[in-house]
């Protein structure tokens, strides 16, 4: 007990340590015990994992956001960062500022450390480029302007815009009754996410649209249409106190008057939602974790669904698919699971990008997704991520575990992170911890409003 106590101790001071800020920041891997050696060095224990893999990812919002901004970078690649290094993105900017909520919690940085950075990022955010109060999918870290994220796509996300406001409520509520300066960052952020016109971009219709483009308009022509991740965006439309929404916008749009729901089973388990274009066995996992880092899914139910069974339900089909695993992948178990949208492995061997799932399964396993699922599953989710743990010389890197892999593949690794895959790590673990996040976004008074707008049932 007493080399655990030591081992563990020289541990967490060297995370502590590397989580230093600073433009000089110099990764030094850290040396963790290995599970090869019983006799010297004891099992991890889940508590001590979930510190580990807490303080790592931490890493991703703090030594590597962008420089200008504070905000955090779409993409950071260890072997090429000069790689998209004043990309910003949006709505993983929003997780990040959850992130920083997180990090002063458990120690990572001091009050004051994620004062100054907060008072930077919403320094950048409210200077930015803005479409009816949405900003847009990127920034320039530099020159805060829009990046266009596609040939259409260079005006407001209204998504991206949800992701990052669920932020800026919690932050608000973290900081509104202290100091002076911490309520004026507090105000700072309602202010900020309050300045959307979320009913703008219903385009006069009863449903919300995802993009609007000063050259473009309303182009794209995307409908916010369940089931999928975009479930807080309705949320905070209703919730808006100058640009809110009607029921009947949610009801059609996000609902489909109904029709959201699903009678579909999958290993015994309901699917409840009508997963768009994976109505079989459900679609990447980032679904269940997007929307639900704030917005408290315990308790949560529309006329339609209870969002706690179908995240819960979800998460168990995905683990399911890959226990049985149909196209015999190898590792894919119990203790190896977790399909959601991630970088990939393409069928040359070349990295790309793919939203995997039991439906479109390529051999590529995505850390956050059995990680992130954390509070639906916490069994198969743990036994993940001891698993994850156990190959760590391979899959863990300056920024928490790498953005996915396939033992299938030579144990192949995309040694590349990505912000909206790396915020839920961090923070779904801290919601199954404590609670912070669901606290925080549930007591925020205008989502209260929101939700009795919408006819939710809700845990406050």
């Amino acid at each position: 007990m007493t080399i655990k106590n030591s081992l563990f101790t020289t541990l967490l001071i060297l995370v502590i340590i590397s989580c230093k800020s600073g433009d000089d920041y110099e990764y030094t891997p850290i040396e963790f015990p290995t599970d090869d050696d019983p006799i010297s060095t004891p099992t991890i224990t889940d508590e001590e994992l979930l510190d580990i893999t807490q303080a790592e990812t931490f890493k991703y919002f703090w030594d590597f956001a962008e420089v200008n901004s504070g905000a955090a970078r779409e993409r950071y690649h260890p072997n090429d960062p000069s790689n998209s290094e004043y990309t910003v993105t949006t709505g993983g900017t929003g997780f990040g500022i959850m992130a920083l909520i997180v990090g002063i919690e458990r120690g990572f940085i001091t009050k004051e450390e994620g004062i100054d950075r907060f008072s930077k990022i919403l320094d950048f955010l409210e200077k930015s480029d803005r479409f009816h109060g949405a900003w847009p999918h990127w920034i320039n870290g530099e020159t805060a302007k829009v990046m266009p994220f596609s040939d259409l796509d260079n005006g407001g996300d209204l998504v991206e815009t949800a992701f990052l406001s669920q932020g800026l409520i919690c932050l608000k509520e973290y900081l509104k009754n202290g100091s002076d300066k911490e309520k004026a960052i507090a105000a700072k952020a309602d202010e900020l996410w309050k300045g959307v016109q979320w009913d703008w971009y219903t385009n006069n219709e009863n449903t919300l649209y995802w993009h609007w483009s000063p050259n473009n308009n309303f182009a794209i022509n995307l409908e916010l249409k369940g089931y999928n991740e975009v479930l807080i965006a309705y949320v905070l439309a209703a919730a808006s106190p100058n640009y809110s929404i009607s029921k009947e916008v949610y009801t059609n749009g996000w609902a489909s008057n109904g029709s959201i729901a699903s009678s579909n089973t999958a290993y015994g388990f309901p699917l409840l939602a009508k997963h768009a274009g994976n109505q079989e066995y459900g679609g990447p996992l980032f679904w269940a974790h997007y929307s639900y880092l704030g917005l408290n899914p315990k308790g949560l139910s529309d006329e339609y669904l209870n969002y706690w069974n179908v995240n819960t339900n979800h998460a168990k089909i995905n683990y399911s698919y890959s226990v049985e695993n149909p196209k015999q992948f190898k590792d894919y178990g119990k203790d190896c699971w977790g399909l959601t949208a991630s970088y990939t492995r393409n069928s040359d061997g070349t990295i790309g990008y793919n939203a995997h799932s039991p439906s479109n399964d390529t051999g590529v396993i995505s850390p956050t997704a059995a990680i992130s699922s954390l509070p639906y599953t916490p069994t198969e989710s743990m036994l993940a991520l001891h698993y994850f743990y156990k190959n760590k010389d391979k899959l863990l890197g300056p920024a928490g575990f790498y953005d996915a892999f396939s033992p299938e593949y030579n144990y192949w690794v995309a040694e590349q992170y990505l912000a909206i895959d790396q915020g839920p790590i961090l923070l779904m673990i801290e919601n199954y911890r404590t609670g912070l996040l669901w606290d925080l976004f549930m007591q925020n008074t205008d989502v209260k409003n929101g939700l009795d707008k919408l006819e939710f049932s809700y845990t406050e």
